[in-house]
């Protein structure tokens, strides 16, 4: 019932724009040259037609503005009951301002004509200056000294205070860092770039088998994130970087954001530009299986190895052991000790030599 009346409303508003619009056409000077005979009749046509077109147009978009207006107040309901006391504060001052300075502006703009034209002029105003109004204060929010006393008691000042998170698309397509969310140790908000999301969708729609592979696990990821946590996809671009890393760094420094990732290379290019990195693969050598030279394992040859009478080992968690001299021992279990271990943000190998 409700959508019927809200459709009978939206033709009713359309009809009506139509007849504006219709009015207006007829009473140009243009329209005078025409002869006085064809002038009624034509004056009819353009108001019926018009009249008719419009209405038609707010009948049967009315269903497509009802899910929009339902999406949009969820969003803002999410949006506003998540926000921290300050922000939204500073929010509302930001909007009442932008919306003084719409009044303002449009007592300028209701002076065009026909009125119509001036009524949307001063509608866009208002629009436009109530959300430069909000999103700058918000926006800016770190860089305003708010009182203590007046973060008390909000339940996300202390996530709003944490340094926020950037995924790179490495950090979706491993997967681990998902992981390590769910465990609920992870501070901050989670911020992931639009252009972030493109470039999983490119990689899932490669021609290489193991790159489609690797996009659609790294999308699934996203989707899993998405359901299950509080992330912002920001819609943050810079068209003239044509590279995402290079992209990524420049938004984490625009943000004041660390980035996430288990790239060697981007975690080298940040450290180089003091850029903080959360890199997974950090977190996964730090929580290995710890071994020092001169210790004893017993370990199960699986393979031979790249160089002369080298065999093949792993630990439970994937760690390889390359032991000298134990090629040929395949299958039995065997004893070694540990000479080196090598331990990178690449990973971590053990070098190990058969126990005499």
């Amino acid at each position: 019932m409700s959508k019927r009346i809200a459709r009978i409303v939206f033709a009713i508003l359309g009809i009506a724009i139509g007849l504006s619009i219709a009015d207006f056409i007829v009473t140009r000077s243009f329209f005078d040259s025409i002869p006085p005979e064809t002038q009624s009749w034509l004056s009819i046509c353009v108001y019926s037609l018009l009249a008719i077109a419009f209405g038609c147009v707010g009948f049967f978009i009315t269903p497509y503005l009802i899910k929009l207006y339902r999406l949009i107040t969820k969003k803002l309901l999410k949006t506003f009951t998540e926000m921290p006391i300050a922000e939204a504060f500073l929010g509302i001052i930001g909007l009442i301002v932008g919306l003084v300075i719409a009044w303002l502006i449009s007592s300028l703009t209701r002076m065009i004509k026909p009125e119509i034209l001036g009524t949307i002029c001063s509608v866009a105003v208002f629009l436009v200056c109530g959300y430069i109004g909000w999103k700058v204060p918000t926006k800016r929010i770190k860089e305003i000294n708010i009182p203590k006393w007046f973060k008390r008691g909000d339940k996300n000042s202390d996530k709003s205070e944490a340094m926020a998170k950037v995924l790179d698309t490495s950090a979706f397509v491993d997967g681990r860092f998902y992981d390590v969310m769910k465990t609920g140790i992870v501070e901050g908000s989670i911020i992931v770039p639009k252009f972030i999301i493109d470039e999983l969708w490119r990689i899932s729609d490669s021609s290489d088998a193991l790159k489609r592979t690797r996009g659609k696990r790294g999308l699934a990821i996203l989707e899993k994130m998405q359901e299950e946590m509080q992330i912002e996809i920001s819609e943050d671009d810079y068209p003239d970087i044509a590279d995402a890393d290079a992209k990524l760094i420049k938004f984490a420094l625009d943000h004041h954001a660390m980035i996430v990732t288990t790239d060697y290379n981007l975690n080298k290019v940040c450290s180089v530009q003091s850029i903080p990195v959360f890199n997974v693969n950090d977190l996964s050598n730090a929580l290995k299986i710890s071994v020092a030279a001169g210790e004893e394992l017993v370990l199960t040859i699986v393979k031979e190895g790249k160089e002369l009478n080298q065999g093949v080992a792993y630990f439970d968690d994937g760690t390889m052991i390359v032991v000298d001299g134990a090629r040929s021992l395949i299958g039995p279990q065997v004893s070694a000790v540990v000479t080196s271990v090598l331990q990178t943000s690449a990973g971590r190998m053990v070098f190990a030599k058969l126990k005499e």
